[in-house]
């Protein structure tokens, strides 16, 4: 217990999380000024289940009949016959050479095309329904919608909104608004629960890089609730939110088979991208946390600032990697003249590719036309 005391003494010293000079008792919440507190943060992790839950109900009582009365059928895919064989190669590796293929194709008398079947077969055995991705993207669509909706609701009569140099007046003695707390609060709910989902969810080509955002997504929320950096925090969360729309509402019109309707959503979720993640992400707000701030605030920054720095940077690096998908997607659609391909939506075991836009945001990060076998598959 000592020990334990010892080590939670050394990482909430004030020198670490605060400007100097300043204590966790100069931070205490009073009638007349609410504070940050970090215990608060231990609230998203029970209501990230009450998320889960409201997925589940949503998903039988509106999602899916949605889905299905857009003619998205549960149709579930073919079992490949039983093979001892084949099934104790595919156990060892389930990603078959040519050489393998002849290999196998021999010692059972098969021809090649009747082990490269079986191989489809065996791989989409658990792969989701199309009606199964449709759940999982109007659910992501309704939550980032909602969380856009409230955050504009929440911060349109703040001060920091409008002028973002306001989110450092008078740091750190700032209060934090109920709206602005359950803002907080929910958000973090959300993220959590997509952290958990994301391993029963379908796996996608940058599985790893979507976990990656939303475990980065966390640690900022959390890290600037803790330093009463949550001004800037609710900006980041909102810019982040608005362009998740309308990839989850072209990735719902492409498994409906809209085509010209995902086209036209896709093309508009391209531009509000770029100007969200590459424009206003690092313009506005990567500006103002990493040049303007240590000027107005006119102290030392400390630690847990450059930390905080750090994952918004690193963030901005995962909306590089996925802008530059999204061009190729936009490249190779422009080619094709609609939607082809999604270069992150595909399953990790599969050899072809989804027919949706898929998120990267993730979120988040095309097409089941199987025009192409020469793209890799790795997942907000």
């Amino acid at each position: 217990m000592d020990v334990f005391r010892a080590v939670a003494h050394e990482f909430w010293k004030p020198s670490i999380w605060l400007p100097p000079n300043i204590t966790w008792e100069d931070l205490k919440s009073t009638p007349e000024i609410q504070y940050a507190d970090y215990r608060h943060l231990i609230y998203p992790l029970p209501m990230a289940f009450l998320f889960l839950l409201t997925r589940y109900i949503l998903e039988r009582i509106w999602f899916s009949p949605v889905g299905v009365s857009l003619g998205i059928k549960n149709a579930k895919h073919k079992n490949a016959p039983s093979n001892v064989v084949l099934e104790k190669a595919y156990a060892a590796n389930s990603k078959w050479k040519h050489k393998e293929i002849t290999g196998l194709a021999k010692q059972l008398d098969w021809s090649e095309r009747q082990v490269e079947w079986w191989l489809r077969l065996r791989k989409s055995h658990h792969k989701p329904s199309t009606l199964v991705k449709f759940c999982e993207c109007f659910w992501r669509g309704f939550y980032y919608f909602s969380a856009f909706v409230y955050g504009m609701y929440v911060l349109w009569d703040k001060p920091w909104f409008w002028n973002i140099d306001a989110c450092w007046y008078n740091y750190p003695y700032q209060n934090v608004d109920g709206d602005i707390w359950w803002y907080y609060m929910l958000s973090l709910s959300f993220y959590w629960s997509l952290a958990i989902s994301q391993f029963t969810d379908v796996k996608r080509k940058d599985f790893y890089q979507m976990f990656a955002h939303h475990v980065i997504t966390i640690f900022l929320l959390s890290f600037s609730y803790i330093c009463n950096f949550h001004r800037i925090g609710s900006l980041v969360l909102a810019t982040h939110d608005v362009a998740d729309i309308f990839l989850e509402g072209a990735k719902m019109t492409k498994y409906a088979k809209y085509q010209k309707t995902c086209d036209i959503i896709f093309a508009v979720f391209t531009v509000v991208w770029i100007l969200s993640r590459l424009v206003f992400y690092p313009l506005w707000i990567l500006k103002s946390t990493a040049i303007d701030a240590p000027v107005i605030v006119q102290t030392p920054m400390f630690p847990a600032y450059y930390i905080f720095n750090g994952f918004l940077i690193l963030l901005l690096g995962l909306h590089i990697f996925w802008t530059h998908l999204i061009m190729r997607i936009v490249y190779n659609s422009v080619m094709a003249g609609h939607m082809e391909k999604d270069l992150r939506s595909g399953s990790s075991d599969d050899d072809s590719s989804d027919d949706v836009p898929s998120s990267p945001t993730n979120n988040h990060k095309a097409t089941e036309n199987h025009q192409s076998n020469n793209h890799s598959h790795g997942d907000s």
